[in-house]
């Protein structure tokens, strides 16, 4: 844990989250200013800033779960598909390593690399959209 750092905060339990996985080397949580609404910030526990420092022993674990996160995008949330980047250095916001997955609908708005930002309603909407990717995430075949 890297002192400071938010998403560490948040993978200690110090940092309120709607975590929607949570595994020994990785935790999803709800992005708090989402693309989409069920837009998942994906983080490894230890931290790590860009994808050039992510260790070999995490890549296959790392894109895995971005796999499961991608198709529950689809299958949980009834998105046609999924918008899945990660920056590195450059408009990264929080410089600890994060995969976004965003739920994506043909006319939603999305162009290119313009990520307009909106809110949940309240905290019981986050709440239900990260209870659907948790939900989503422990089903058979995800």
């Amino acid at each position: 844990m890297t002192s400071g750092c938010l998403f560490c905060a948040i993978v200690a339990g110090e940092a309120p989250a709607h975590v929607v996985l949570d595994e020994p080397e990785l935790v999803g949580f709800l992005d708090v200013r989402p693309v989409f609404k069920g837009h998942v910030l994906l983080v490894p526990r230890a931290h790590v800033v860009t994808l050039p420092d992510l260790p070999a022993a995490l890549r296959d674990p790392f894109l895995e779960a971005g796999q499961r996160l991608a198709s529950v995008m689809t299958t949980d949330l009834e998105a046609q598909g999924s918008f899945v980047a990660m920056n590195n250095t450059v408009s990264q916001s929080v410089p600890h390593l994060h995969l976004h997955v965003v739920p994506r609908t043909k006319g939603d708005g999305l162009r290119g690399f313009f990520w307009p930002r909106t809110t949940y309603a309240d905290e019981a909407e986050a709440a239900s959209y990260a209870e659907r990717i948790r939900s989503g995430l422990r089903a058979p075949g995800s």
